[in-house]
């Protein structure tokens, strides 16, 4: 128990569990072999027609599932590198809410705007960016968090630019995932840090739940129409 205690104390414990079970994830599709991908499309990917009728969990499944190797190698850099960061920033708790929440963020704009099939972490991925941002933009007078923020920018608006030359790449998945991230920042807040104005706290709330509840009606509409 005093191992366990210390771990969660001193480790970046939420990050190397999410890395963990996306990782074992990806094995046990692995292991299925060539069968996997239909298996896993049909049970977890993000599939709009599959949402309207009533499987809600594919907006959180996508995120532990990978179409190859390449794939988990790329997110799964991005996990441990910036999921240690944002941990040790917002604390174990709230990296555990802003993977998940930033992450069904991006599948949720994905759901209002793009009708293809998806699966991966990058929602999430994105979503730690958007809460770097945060950081950035609450404590632009600390010399590292500026320096580190304008590096943060220039490697998201890179990914951005790379999305919309790329093919088979959810890019709605991604700025839904950034732009979640960002404004669950301010909501969850960063105590560890400092204090962010409690009026910032509040509108992006309300423009996060706004934002999810239109995006769901435009994909529930959508899916309508296609009927």
């Amino acid at each position: 128990m005093t191992r366990i205690r210390r771990w969660w104390q001193m480790e970046p414990a939420i990050t190397q569990i999410i890395l963990g079970i996306t990782v074992a994830v990806f094995l046990i599709e692995w292991l299925m072999g060539d069968g996997a991908t239909l298996v896993f499309n049909a049970i977890g990917a993000k599939n709009n027609q599959a949402i309207a009728a009533g499987q809600w969990w594919r907006f959180i499944t996508p995120m532990f599932l990978h179409m190859g190797l390449t794939h988990i190698a790329l997110n799964g850099v991005v996990i441990y590198f910036m999921g240690m960061q944002i941990e040790a920033m917002y604390g174990h708790w709230r990296m555990l809410a802003l993977y998940m929440l930033g992450g069904i963020s991006g599948n949720i704009m994905s759901f209002a705007l793009s009708t293809n099939q998806s699966v991966g972490a990058s929602t999430a991925c994105f979503a730690l960016f958007g809460a770097f941002l945060t950081i950035g933009e609450s404590f632009w007078e600390n010399p590292v968090i500026r320096q580190l923020t304008n590096q943060f920018l220039l490697l998201t608006i890179l990914n951005l630019v790379f999305d919309m030359f790329s093919n088979g790449i959810d890019i709605w998945g991604h700025v839904g995932g950034l732009a979640g991230g960002f404004l669950l920042g301010y909501v969850l807040g960063v105590p560890r840090i400092g204090k962010i104005a409690p009026l910032k706290r509040i509108v992006a709330g309300v423009v996060l739940v706004i934002g999810w509840l239109a995006l769901l009606k435009m994909g529930f509409t959508n899916v309508n129409l296609t009927v």
